[in-house]
């Protein structure tokens, strides 16, 4: 007996997922897998608000944070339209994070605990 053949992968570069932003087209990046959510906004329990405001993005961490079910889990594999493009670098189109948070935070944490050990060393 033949094996079933593979459907093929389509895949999607972030610019063509940052295009469907709107309450027309939402589509978003749950781990690499392209999720079009428009027909899902009215019914989703925690409301459309919150899918369109990472619609056109990468929300897998959104999605991990709020501790999805094992049913909400089986039932977004019906929404994959395809796979985010291996060569597409995954970037959140609203990041809250800046340079202050990665690099100027933890660089001025560093010195003030460097100058507290340098200071506890010194009263030895």
């Amino acid at each position: 007996m033949a094996a079933p053949a593979e459907k093929a992968v389509t895949y999607y570069t972030l610019e063509e997922i940052q295009k469907h932003n709107s309450s027309k087209s939402t589509w978003l990046i749950i781990h690499y897998k392209v999720y079009d959510l428009t027909k899902f906004l009215e019914e989703h329990p925690g409301g459309e608000e919150v899918l369109r405001e990472q619609a056109g993005g990468d929300a897998t961490e959104n999605f991990e944070d709020v501790g999805h079910s094992t049913d909400a889990r089986e039932m977004s594999q019906s929404y994959i339209i395809g796979e985010l493009h291996p060569e597409t670098l995954i970037t959140t189109l609203n990041s809250n994070s800046s340079w202050w948070t990665n690099w100027l935070i933890p660089a001025i944490s560093a010195l003030v605990v460097a100058m507290m050990y340098r200071m506890y060393i010194a009263e030895d």
